[in-house]
């Protein structure tokens, strides 16, 4: 098979969403230096972005992956990320968990919380995980309604409307991209609305985001990086990252994607 070929069927891979080096090795039998070099190739042509241990389609602001496909990628870092969030859950409060698949990941930590919790969320993936049983306290779930977007958020007026006469404790948020100038964003319109109420109608907001995350800008912007009470990413962030976000967000939390303890920055 020809290089060209075989970037040929990477491209068409990518249709899909995301796609693994270890999977394309063994699909196009060729090894994982090949495969590096061409992802590579495609993405100094715009075609794809590589990511930690593959590659994503290449974004444009309002692309819009779906929740599958997002569940793939970085998951050493998400599920670090998330389970430090989890240490933050305090029995008898009411917390919001937003769509994403770190906030999901939180939902699945927390069943082992003790509760009682009530946990409010517009993610229809974060409902479906039973919380808070394994210590015996129940958790309560409250699903907003809406409009449900590829990435399982469920926006729009309905949802809106539902979290507006609702006040939470505690808000963990996860994004589609942060920026110094740009703040936190996503490619959907009606999604950077219900994200923006929900910070209104949070006492504090903790905001989960991987190092990916950093630079991505969407179409939309809910609010200044300084929303962030709590901002948790992981240690690949690069250091001059880490000075912009030291500087503008409240506490800046770094997990180890390899586990291990958590370094907190304060401003």
């Amino acid at each position: 098979m020809t290089g060209h070929e075989r970037r040929r069927q990477i491209l068409a891979a990518l249709e899909s969403g995301a796609v693994r080096v270890s999977e394309l090795t063994e699909q196009l039998g060729v090894s994982d230096m090949t495969i590096r070099r061409d992802l590579e190739i495609l993405e100094s042509h715009g075609w794809l972005r590589k990511v930690h241990g593959g590659a994503v389609p290449a974004e444009s602001s309002t692309n819009e992956p779906g929740f599958e496909a997002k569940s793939l990628l970085e998951q050493p870092a998400k599920r670090a990320i998330a389970e430090h969030a989890a240490t933050l859950v305090e029995p008898h409060s009411v917390i919001g968990i937003s769509a994403g698949t770190t906030t999901w990941m939180l939902a699945r930590s927390l069943q082992f919380h003790p509760g009682p919790l009530t946990v409010v969320t517009n993610s229809s993936t974060v409902a479906n995980v039973p919380m808070a049983a394994a210590g015996g306290g129940a958790a309560t779930v409250i699903l907003t309604g809406g409009v449900r977007t590829p990435s399982a958020a469920l926006v729009g007026p309905i949802a809106d409307r539902s979290i507006g006469s609702l006040h939470l404790d505690r808000l963990f948020l996860g994004v589609h991209g942060m920026d110094a100038r740009a703040g936190f964003t996503t490619p959907n319109l009606a999604e950077a609305q219900t994200n923006y109420v929900l910070v209104q109608h949070a006492r504090q907001v903790v905001v989960l985001a991987d190092s990916t995350k950093w630079a991505t800008v969407g179409l939309s912007d809910f609010g200044a990086l300084s929303i962030a009470d709590v901002l948790i990413t992981d240690d690949q962030l690069t250091a001059e990252a880490q000075r912009h976000l030291g500087d503008l967000v409240g506490e800046l939390i770094i997990v180890s994607s390899a586990g291990g303890l958590a370094e907190s920055v304060l401003s």
